[in-house]
């Protein structure tokens, strides 16, 4: 069974609409595929219709945008978690809403050095989608000062150029707590990918096992060899699931549905662990 666990629609910033997520999923010969915009359950209706049409199997979640306080960036996959608690949602709204403010200063900044306004960047966002910087990305690729977003993100949107404005994002401790109390199983996504910033030390995983974190993206093209090495060591002394996903983002990133998969006994875990309430929606 192919299982991919990590994939994004318009709804945050991916480049397809769910129903068609779900369709290249059918297309690259997946059988389980679970849909996890950021901070939004918004295109889990839609998915779930057309994976029932299509016979993918989804399983519905998100990923959390969270920050240590440190400033350290930290996501948190949820899955199966109930769409309509109150705590989590507030702080994903939250985390949505600065993200806007975020986006737009953001804008401003680079507009001062580059030909790019919040009015071309808007173009570039889906009707009720979470905006973030891959909208920024998708300005500037149109604008002709990169290539693509992999320049975008290498560049003018790093988290070291002086274009970048940080937003609110929950503390991941905080964010493990919310999943669980909602019903959903957390698993720390492409953990040590050192390539997009700092990485958490220790400390930090240790708080967030003790927060009663599900488990671990090792299997992930962001994180290096000898990390996944060290995450596995951590999996196997916490029983901590482990997963490996995609994180596609359609034409938004090279990132190719299936090119990391997860075990169906990782699978089995994540819904025995689940609450029940929102349940793996089998083909």
């Amino acid at each position: 069974m192919k299982i991919d666990l990590h994939t994004h629609s318009t709804v945050s910033d991916g480049t397809q609409p769910p129903a068609e997520v779900m369709g290249s999923a059918a297309q690259a010969g997946l059988d389980v595929v679970a849909l996890t915009d950021h901070d939004t359950t918004a295109g889990w209706a839609e998915a779930a219709q057309a994976a029932a049409r299509l016979g993918v199997s989804l399983v519905r979640g998100t990923e959390v945008s969270c920050q240590t306080e440190h400033g350290i960036s930290v996501h948190l996959l949820s899955y199966l978690h109930d769409p309509h608690h109150e705590g989590l949602n507030q702080v994903m709204e939250r985390a949505r809403n600065s993200r806007l403010t975020r986006a737009q200063r953001m804008a401003e900044l680079i507009g001062n050095d580059y030909p790019i306004t919040w009015e071309m960047v808007q173009r570039h966002v889906a009707d009720g989608a979470t905006v973030g910087r891959p909208h920024l990305a998708d300005a500037l690729v149109s604008a002709g000062v990169v290539a693509d977003r992999t320049e975008a993100f290498d560049t003018v949107l790093h988290p070291r150029s002086v274009y970048y404005v940080r937003h609110y994002a929950p503390d991941p401790v905080t964010a493990v707590r919310l999943v669980r109390e909602a019903g959903g199983v957390p698993v720390m996504a492409h953990p040590l990918a050192s390539l997009r910033g700092r990485v958490v030390g220790q400390e930090v995983f240790d708080t967030m096992i003790a927060a009663r974190l599900g488990g671990l993206e090792i299997a992930h093209r962001d994180n290096p060899d000898a990390a996944r090495a060290q995450l596995s060591e951590m999996a196997a002394q916490h029983n901590l699931i482990v997963t490996g996903s995609s994180d596609y983002h359609g034409a938004g990133k090279p990132n190719r549905l299936g090119e990391n998969l997860t075990s169906v006994q990782s699978l089995r875990r994540i819904e025995a662990e689940s609450s029940g309430v929102t349940p793996v929606l089998w083909a």
